[in-house]
């Protein structure tokens, strides 16, 4: 940031302001996804964050623009979780469906597609990789987290700024982001075998995805249980309900419209993992027609997680077609 471009954009020009703040958007995008876990909810955040930050460009003191973004972020990320009407509760009894188990994932929880994940590289103090740290996973767990936590936890296991810059961008004492830490870690739980997750583009992700679409693609129950791990879930938000285990992920797949149709896979990525648009064919309109977005977790052992994303706006949105030729 140069003296010459800030004292530009603090005279009113746009050109200079964005050239100051292009820089940190995508980080920023990051950093308020993590927050709501709503990609939707983020965008519409940063916006408010850009604004909020353009009017007050004139009062910013130039120690550390990236800090100062932070903190707008962080409290509009505060405004907008206090402001339920912004996000209602869904309503209706729970399904009752074979197998199904209340849903741990939050309803709003949705994907990030790789391209709008930052590249950020975290502070020395931070506990987690980026890569993990924007897993569906991890996201999810955040969301269980209070706000204030959650923030704390961002700021200082995520991105690694030190308890000093995490109180300033809080607005409060080093103790109490300190205090509030301890607290965040202690309630801050991700699934078993996280230190197994193949590196992503790796050849043992491609494998397990690979066989992953060969068995979807072929409507081989067989061979889709002998690669789902025992703990293996089923989720689908913002639905309230999730399957867990092979047997009963098999059985719920096959009471669904689409199986033992011909259906294909189209490759994406989401989160750092493996993800796949999928169609269905529609013979009367002679093509395959998207259904929505499925998110592998994976171990070393199998896939661990499928997280579905209903929907033609979510395939949209991974720059997936709304449909296939058959």
């Amino acid at each position: 940031m140069s003296d010459t471009t800030l004292a530009r954009a603090q005279a009113g020009d746009g050109e200079a302001f964005e050239e100051l703040t292009e820089p940190y958007s995508r980080e920023l995008l990051t950093h308020c996804y993590r927050i709501l876990g709503s990609l939707q909810d983020a965008e519409d955040v940063l916006q408010e964050v850009l604004l909020s930050a353009w009017r007050s460009i004139g009062s910013f003191d130039g120690r550390s623009l990236r800090a100062w973004l932070y903190r707008i972020a962080t409290n509009r990320c505060f405004n907008f979780l206090r402001d339920e009407s912004r996000r209602p509760r869904r309503a209706g009894n729970l399904p009752q469906v074979a197998g199904a188990v209340p849903a741990q994932d939050p309803w709003w929880l949705e994907p990030l597609p790789d391209g709008l994940a930052d590249e950020a590289t975290p502070g020395p103090e931070a506990r987690y990789e980026a890569r993990e740290s924007i897993a569906l996973s991890f996201v999810s767990s955040l969301q269980r987290l209070p706000a204030q936590q959650r923030a704390v936890l961002v700021l200082r296991d995520v991105l690694g700024f030190p308890a000093s810059e995490a109180a300033a961008i809080l607005g409060t004492t080093s103790a109490s982001v300190n205090s509030a830490l301890l607290r965040a870690r202690s309630g801050f739980h991700l699934p078993v075998g996280r230190d197994q997750v193949p590196l992503p583009r790796s050849g043992e992700e491609k494998r397990l995805a690979g066989r992953f679409v060969d068995a979807f693609e072929s409507m081989d129950m067989d061979k889709l249980v002998a690669l789902l791990t025992e703990d293996a879930c089923f989720a689908m938000p913002p639905e309230p309900i999730e399957f867990h285990g092979p047997v009963d992920i098999a059985v719920f797949l096959q009471s669904l419209p689409f199986w033992g149709r011909p259906l294909k896979l189209v490759e994406s990525r989401a989160n750092g993992q493996p993800a796949f648009g999928y169609y269905v064919l529609d013979e009367a309109k002679s093509a395959y027609q998207g259904n929505g977005l499925m998110v592998l977790g994976l171990r070393a052992d199998g896939v661990s997680g499928i997280t579905r994303f209903g929907g033609p706006a979510v395939l949209a949105r991974f720059g997936l077609p709304a449909a296939l030729e058959a």
